[in-house]
């Protein structure tokens, strides 16, 4: 949610609208070899003994202030409400993306804990009224062009947290690693990821009737703010009129509040040049303040996942994801698993469509998301090896086929179990069944992971 260009520019060249489009067609994909990869793993921030507590703002700005002082190979940003995100840089393998965000998670924990803080790996919120930590005039502007929306553009601001899967855009040429497959790919097996991994059943104490309610969130902000676009055969053209079409959140300015137009499009505001000529910098801002569950960033971020429970529950979706885009055999079965998927799309972008709906509601007691699922699954665990996963990534995506996949389930319905039998703060803190990360992979066991990096550059939106 965070952003590296927060703050204001000096006046450069107005950008038209021929510009602007020319501009995010050259950036949004930038084709070649798949060789890259990040992950960038968001948190709550709670209590570790007391999680229904809230954490006061100036505990937290001491615990970001001590964890400033630690080295990180990893970008550390705060989200408006206090969560913690880490964004790791452009791994050239999943295991090297891996080892090193474990290892700078295991020092941000060290560092939380001896204030009595913890991470915890959930999609929304179970108990907190959305708060804002940061109070800066970027999120100013975000929450009061949210709120026209109503309550949920607050509740994704400062009470969510995901793990955002980044992978390069794939070959300019046809075929399994092209990026044009991969983009639909994307936009289709999204839908099983919100499934497989949904985590967020809870808010203000009780069920909201969504395995996933950070996707609810999502899909209530509206499709011209966290919408994608059509999918046709030219993803860049689809993308620039996705861009040149989306709201303008804020025009910045150097002092004072920035304004928040109404209804006024990029498109509009290179034509019209009121209240002023947009530029080339406004066009990447606004780019940054659009958050459709893919996003070509000349990488594509896939931003579809819940945060996971338990220390390393995000690299289950890392590996999973890396996997089925980047093994070609892998690739191939996932687009031919989830094609019959796309009739239940009616067409519309994600994820305002039934088929999203869908999978953010119900998770895997849908039968045909299911059975998607654990073809993805099973194609995923065949070509982790040659990917070079380690035999606990392996045996940790094995135990989620195992504990949710093969069962219709999803770490949701733990959460909604706990809440059945009161259980719910000791399961959140990882007790019981709670195993350390030697055993951390065993069925029944569950599982709580962050959001991570981008593998191009940071730009945490």
């Amino acid at each position: 949610m965070s952003d590296a260009a927060q703050g204001c520019t000096g006046p450069g060249p107005a950008v038209t609208e021929a510009e602007v489009e020319a501009l995010v067609r050259g950036i949004c994909f930038k084709t070649g070899p798949p060789r890259r990869l990040g992950v960038e793993v968001e948190w709550l921030v709670h209590e570790l003994r007391t999680p229904r507590l809230p954490v006061t703002p100036e505990r937290l700005e001491a615990a970001y202030a001590a964890l400033r002082t630690v080295h990180l190979d990893s970008a550390l940003t705060v989200e408006p409400g206090g969560q913690l995100e880490l964004s790791s840089q452009p791994a050239a393998s999943l295991m090297e993306c891996v080892g090193t965000v474990r290892a700078d998670l295991d020092a941000v924990r060290a560092v939380l804990r001896e204030d009595g803080l913890g991470l915890v790996g959930l999609g929304h919120d179970p108990w907190h009224t959305p708060r804002r930590f940061l109070r800066e005039p970027r999120y100013d502007a975000m929450e009061a062009c949210l709120d026209r929306t109503g309550p949920a553009g607050r509740a994704m601001m400062c009470a969510s947290a995901s793990v955002q899967v980044c992978l390069d855009a794939g070959y300019e040429e046809p075929g399994p690693l092209g990026h044009v497959r991969r983009w639909w790919l994307a936009h289709q097996l999204g839908a099983v990821l919100v499934a497989a991994f949904a985590n967020s059943p809870l808010a203000g104490h009780r069920p909201t009737g969504w395995l996933s309610t950070r996707q609810l969130r999502w899909t209530q902000i509206g499709a011209g703010r966290a919408g994608g676009p059509v999918l046709d055969s030219d993803p860049r053209g689809a993308w620039a009129r996705h861009v040149l079409d989306a709201p303008v959140m804020c025009v910045r300015q150097d002092g004072g509040p920035w304004d928040v137009p109404e209804g006024l499009t990029f498109r509009e505001w290179t034509r019209s040049g009121v209240p002023r000529a947009p530029t080339r910098e406004d066009l990447d801002y606004h780019v940054s303040t659009l958050f459709p569950p893919v996003r070509p960033r000349g990488h594509l971020e896939l931003r579809m996942i819940d945060a996971q429970p338990g220390d390393d529950g995000w690299v289950v979706p890392l590996a999973v994801t890396t996997a089925l885009f980047d093994d070609p055999e892998a690739a191939e079965t996932a687009y031919r698993a989830v094609k019959p998927l796309a009739e239940r799309t009616c067409g519309r972008p994600a994820p305002h469509n039934p088929l999203w709906r869908d999978a953010a509601r119900g998770g895997l007691a849908d039968p045909e998301l299911r059975e998607v699922a654990a073809v993805c699954f099973a194609a995923a665990l065949r070509a982790l090896p040659g990917l070079g996963a380690t035999t606990d990534v392996v045996e940790a995506v094995a135990a989620h086929q195992d504990r949710y996949v093969a069962r219709g389930r999803c770490p949701a319905d733990d959460t909604l179990d706990a809440l059945r039998a009161g259980a719910v703060a000791a399961h959140l803190r990882g007790t019981p069944g709670a195993h350390p990360r030697t055993t951390p992979h065993s069925p029944g066991t569950p599982t709580s992971y962050a959001h991570g990096a981008r593998p191009h550059g940071k730009d945490t939106s």
